[in-house]
């Protein structure tokens, strides 16, 4: 796994020899715990400890698996290392210490005594790693500054100074020995008999002054960090406050052990916490389901077995009876059970924005108050307040805003496609982890609950933007007809008439004394008559094809089909294929517009298929249905590219067919030909809305 600069984790690790050593020892901590409870329930009882629960058993069970954890995201973090490492030196004590209880119930008394040392180094081990330097290195890694490192030195010192009292101290006398034999210790040094509880007690002093001072080196660096690291480090600074304060009280009244071992357990979950920033791999949602499963795997196994044991007294004999019944209670419990407990955990890691079902509801009250263009940006900042992130973007394809922004994305934000029923219509950006509470902008199922809603926002900002630009593109064109209309009245047919008219009054004055001129006159104005009428012909036919007054729908496109064979780009000859053209049902009463655009689609996708598609055959099919008219063209070319790009025919084919509230649809792979689906809803007809034809 690579990291980026500012800690970023780059997916595509890859297991090193380091990490699979780190898994190996995170399953043997556990195992070496397991073998020593093992061990203690199997002891005699005159040989069993008073007490097997200490922090110490609480570490070898959580250390090792939270470090190796994180060492699968970042192999070079110390502190995942010193976990693992501290927590298998936990374990090595612990099943030391048991076992050395075994062997000396067994009567190999003098192997007993060698037990005690593996026991007493890993406790050191483990002292130094987690109660020392640990908190010292935490929470990035590294130590405050230089000046901190005699802490490190007292630490060391004390606990090597109270394992060498441990293990030079000589043998006790049986009088006070609570066993039934005395344990030797073949290490014993008798000389120094004399000096051993002054040591004691000053290398006590040492370890408790070391772990405070360690605890004081993160309220120093939180008192002096900035906000994040202020976040960061108050988890483990309050993990090992409790601690420390449960150990020392401990001493004194030896209820509080349990509490210490709570707090033991919570630490490495605390450290984890402390390098969130460094988006590792979901850790809130792993400890969120880890929570929610140990609710669940609790209470339901309560239940279970409360169940078991009552139908078990109440019906004397019938096993089966009772598991059954143990079994329906356990599971009309679970799934109400476990929507509690993940409503539970979700608002103590985030708060109540953490809650999708919450973020559900204010987007839903987001979406319905304002514009589609207002909604969008009330979207984007809840989002960015749910996701707990410095930023949220909303970047809107082909839509009006286009790009819309609350906060900060930064340079390399979380890209979120938006599909709204299958259509890619923008995508959600999301920035880095913010400064309040756990990042959640890397919840799946959070960003899956708020995803669809940025989705329908999105899309309706595009069918809003689409909409505006249909209204320009209608009003444009209208305006353009309209001047080209008075160009065309005023500059030919105006200009015409005009000149038609003084030939009428030039011919008036000259019949009398000329007759042959004025008949001259006449035949011009003949003739400038018919170049009048060819000109009201061409400003009719530009306002609608003539082949529809004439043939109708039909007939005109059986014309296009049959029509001249189009050049290809380039300047090459294009293929003419085979049209056949098929009606069913009477398509005499269309409106108007509808048969204007059957008309264009079908006539701009014969000249697409005659230029492009290599066919040999090609197929119109004109079917009208109640409400609806059907208009379907095939052929047998060579099909869409596997990229295709919609160009300027496609894409007015699509307009004409939107602009009466159609759609019309291009579908066709390589080497299948191409097939081209229009349909149009008949909301209204009327009986004739021809053009009178101009003859």
């Amino acid at each position: 796994m690579a990291e980026r600069p500012g800690g970023e984790i780059v997916e595509g690790r890859r297991l090193t020899g380091g990490v699979v050593f780190a898994a190996v020892l995170a399953v043997a901590s556990p195992l070496l715990g397991l073998l020593a409870i093992l061990v203690y329930l199997g002891l005699p009882p005159e040989w069993t400890p008073p007490g097997m629960a200490s922090p110490q058993t609480a570490v070898i069970f959580t250390f090792p698996a939270v470090g190796a954890f994180l060492l699968h995201h970042r192999p070079q973090l110390n502190m995942a290392w010193l976990m693992v490492v501290g927590g298998t030196a936990a374990g090595v004590s612990d099943l030391s210490r048991m076992l050395m209880f075994r062997v000396a119930a067994d009567g190999e008394l003098l192997m007993a005594g060698w037990l005690r040392v593996p026991g007493q180094l890993g406790w050191a081990i483990c002292g130094l790693t987690l109660t020392m330097v640990l908190p010292l290195y935490s929470p990035d890694g590294r130590l405050p500054s230089k000046r901190w490192r005699p802490v490190l030195w007292l630490g060391a010192a004390a606990l090597g100074t109270a394992t060498v009292r441990a293990l030079v101290r000589v043998t006790p006398p049986r009088e006070s020995y609570p066993y039934p034999e005395v344990i030797p210790n073949p290490t014993q040094v008798p000389a120094l008999a004399p000096y051993l509880d002054l040591v004691d007690v000053a290398s006590w002093v040492g370890i408790y002054a070391a772990m405070a001072l360690a605890w004081l080196s993160m309220a120093v660096r939180m008192r002096r960090a900035g906000p994040e690291v202020r976040r960061q480090i108050g988890w483990p600074m309050f993990a090992f406050a409790g601690y420390i304060v449960f150990l020392v009280g401990a001493a004194i009244w030896p209820a509080l052990i349990w509490p210490a071992v709570a707090w033991a357990a919570a630490i490495p979950f605390a450290v984890a916490f402390s390098v969130m920033r460094y988006r590792l791999y979901g850790i809130d949602t792993v400890l969120s389901r880890a929570f929610v499963a140990a609710g669940v795997v609790a209470v339901v196994s309560a239940v279970y077995f409360g169940a078991g044991a009552l139908s078990g007294l109440l019906v004397s004999g019938y096993h089966q009876v009772a598991g059954v019944a143990a079994a329906l209670f356990a599971g009309v419990f679970f799934h109400p059970l476990r929507r509690a407990l993940q409503r539970a955990v979700d608002r103590l890691l985030y708060g109540s924005v953490g809650d999708p079902a919450v973020l559900a509801a204010r987007l839903t009250q987001a979406v319905r108050r304002g514009d589609p263009a207002e909604a969008l940006t009330s979207v984007v900042s809840v989002l960015r307040d749910g996701l707990a992130v410095e930023g949220v973007a909303v970047e809107v394809t082909d839509g009006e805003p286009h790009y819309v922004e609350s906060g900060r994305v930064g340079p390399s934000p979380r890209e979120v496609p938006l599909v709204w029923h299958g259509i890619r219509v923008g995508r959600l950006l999301v920035g880095p982890p913010g400064p309040r509470r756990f990042p959640a902008a890397h919840n799946d199922r959070v960003l899956g609950t708020l995803t669809p809603y940025a989705a329908d926002v999105a899309h309706a900002v595009r069918m809003a933007a689409d909409l505006q630009r249909s209204r320009e593109r209608i009003l444009t064109a209208r305006e353009e007809e309209r001047r080209r209309l008075r160009r065309d009245l005023h500059d030919g047919l105006g200009q015409s008439l005009s000149a038609m008219a003084m030939t009428v009054n030039m011919a008036r004055l000259t019949l009398t004394s000329s007759p042959e001129a004025a008949g001259e006159l006449l035949r011009e104005l003949s003739t400038g008559m018919g170049a009048v009428t060819q000109d009201v012909k061409e400003l009719v036919y530009g306002l609608r094809p003539p082949a529809l007054d004439d043939l109708g729908l039909a007939g005109a496109l059986r014309g296009l089909a049959g029509g001249p064979q189009t050049e290809a780009v380039d300047g090459a000859a294009g293929s003419s294929p085979e049209v056949t053209v098929e009606v069913e049902g009477d398509l005499d009463d269309l409106p108007a517009a509808v048969e204007v655009a059957v008309y264009r689609i079908v006539q701009e996708s014969l000249t697409n298929i005659r230029r492009h598609a290599q066919a040999s055959t090609a197929c119109i099919r004109v079917q009208r249905e109640e409400g609806r008219l059907r208009v379907l063209i095939t052929d047998n070319g060579k099909g869409l590219p596997a990229t295709p790009r919609t160009g300027v025919g496609l894409g007015s084919m699509r307009e004409r067919a939107a602009e009466l509230g159609g759609v019309c649809v291009v579908t066709g792979s390589a080497g299948t030909g191409t097939r081209v689906e229009v349909t149009l809803p008949l909301l209204a007809t009327s009986p004739d809305r021809r053009t009178p034809s101009v003859s």
